[in-house]
């Protein structure tokens, strides 16, 4: 997925743009919207209101006309009502700043889905998920792998954050909606089970990787 970013706040922009890469998006930063790259391969726009030149508003008002099928998202530190119903006169979402960069990765992730913009299948090595029907195939026995309820929920978060290296804590929380207590072996437990269904040699994960010191990924 192929998002355009634009904000003129370099802090920001650079903070922004380094999250979303490290959730596995495609990221095309400008500072302002006076030079546009084609936005026929654009999946969605980011953009601020207060920018140099054109304004957030008028630049995302005459993208809305054009392109209709691209979702925007709105960031802007202007909190007035009229400036949100402004917004989302034409936006399809509107954030005010400062925000987590949690909560905008579920905004973009609702959107893309909502504009039919994410692939119901993803091939990860020698397994075909299948979003739309819920399943597990593995390609080279063409056999279904069937998960527990949790084990699908955790394994379906790592693939809504892939190549993104997670925590114990943003894993439980993520998926428990519960704070993690340090020594709790729930997850671990989990995972080693996820293991031994899901990789050829569970003893040398290549799906779900451990990352010393930190965490967990799943790399595509």
């Amino acid at each position: 997925m192929k998002i355009l970013y634009i904000e003129d706040d370099t802090e920001i922009g650079e903070w922004v743009k380094k999250d979303l890469i490290a959730r596995g998006f495609e990221v095309d930063w400008l500072t302002s919207g006076l030079e546009l790259p084609k936005l026929d391969q654009i999946d969605l726009l980011i953009l601020d209101v207060m920018l140099p030149g054109l304004d957030g508003f008028s630049l995302g008002k005459r993208i809305k006309k054009t392109h209709p099928s691209i979702p925007i998202i709105m960031l802007s530190a202007r909190t007035a009502i009229d400036d949100k119903l402004e917004g989302l006169e034409f936006a399809d979402d509107y954030m005010t700043k400062p925000f987590h960069p949690e909560e905008l990765a579920k905004r973009i992730e609702i959107l893309l889905r909502r504009y039919n913009k994410t692939s119901s299948v993803i091939n990860l090595n020698h397994l075909k998920i299948d979003f739309t029907k819920k399943t597990i195939i593995n390609n080279e026995t063409d056999e279904e792998i069937i998960l527990t309820g949790k084990q699908y929920q955790i394994f379906t978060y790592f693939l809504r954050h892939l190549n993104q290296i997670l925590t114990k804590e943003q894993l439980f929380e993520g998926v428990w909606d519960e704070p993690y207590i340090e020594g709790d072996k729930t997850l671990m437990v989990h995972i080693r089970y996820l293991r031994e269904k899901l990789e050829k040699d569970p003893s040398k994960p290549e799906i779900i990787e451990t990352i010393r010191g930190i965490g967990y990924r799943v790399k595509l």
